[in-house]
């Protein structure tokens, strides 16, 4: 312990690195790029819960909107590939869809382009996906390149995700899930997520839930 206490003491001191979400500088790096300022501040106000029939999603959570830290602890995340911010950030996923959790029987993460996941390195949703705690499946695959939603506007978004996804893996009847969790780090619209869960439904599925770390203020 008191090695450790000197070894974050040194490198915060010498290298002064910026905790992910508020940008100051972390006192203890060894702990991971997010300060525990800005950890418990996510999720402590408001929990973002859809429940809707005749959809492609079912039930839907969020931890918190996107914005603020939230919104810069996911940009550290993806676009500076901090990637020891997945497990944390996955654990407030856990806790504040704990009940959508409950009794679901895989995870699937939305899955990138090829093109996009060789670009970036690795996929955020994956990442996330592998610390809830249920058995993770790479059932669906993009099919289709698509611009990022985030730099759409809100008219454009589900026709830009439409016919983008696919069974990624050839599904005996046996191994359906009865119950899958779509997981992904931002929701915009949540037209990704609709997306994704109409492929799963057509697939044999049948409830599809939705897990995100954030989602756009301006859903309703």
């Amino acid at each position: 312990m008191v090695l450790r206490a000197l070894a974050n003491q040194l490198l915060s001191t010498l290298f002064e690195p910026p905790c992910a979400g508020c940008r100051r500088r972390l006192s203890t790096p060894l702990n991971g790029a997010v300060c525990e300022d800005c950890w418990s501040q996510l999720g402590r106000a408001v929990r973002l819960i859809d429940r809707q029939r005749g959809g492609g999603v079912d039930w839907s959570c969020a931890v918190d909107r996107y914005d603020g830290r939230m919104k810069e602890i996911i940009h550290a995340l993806k676009y500076e590939r901090r990637r020891s911010i997945a497990p944390p950030l996955a654990d407030l996923m856990r806790a504040s869809g704990a009940e959508l959790l409950s009794g679901a029987d895989m995870a699937v993460p939305v899955p990138l382009h090829p093109r996009r996941e060789y670009e970036r390195g690795f996929n955020q949703a994956d990442d996330l996906a592998r610390h809830l705690g249920l058995p993770v499946a790479p059932l669906l695959k993009r099919v289709r390149f698509t611009t990022s939603q985030v730099e759409l506007p809100r008219e454009r978004r589900r026709e830009n995700v439409k016919n983008a996804f696919a069974i990624g893996v050839p599904l005996a009847p046996r191994v359906v899930p009865a119950i899958a969790v779509i997981v992904d780090d931002v929701s915009t619209t949540g037209s990704t997520l609709e997306a994704c869960a109409r492929v799963l439904k057509a697939a044999g599925v049948k409830e599809v839930r939705a897990l995100t770390a954030a989602r756009v203020a301006n859903r309703q």
